[in-house]
């Protein structure tokens, strides 16, 4: 049986941190900054988790 491939995007945007949770960054940040405030724009600059919903879909790209 061939091994499973994990997902090459999925790859780059998420890390498992040392309590086995997902990390994710946040979206808009990466144009279009003018318009936004300051504090906006450094509270998207913080990590966030990836909610229990979505987990087991992520994990599965990563071949978890």
């Amino acid at each position: 049986m061939s091994k499973t491939k994990t997902n090459s995007g999925a790859k780059k945007r998420f890390k498992l941190t040392g309590t086995g949770k997902l990390k994710r960054k946040h979206a808009y940040k990466s144009h279009i900054l003018t318009k936004k405030t300051k504090k906006q724009k450094r509270n998207l600059t913080h990590f966030a988790v990836v909610t229990s919903a979505d987990e087991k879909r992520v994990k599965a790209l990563l071949g978890m």
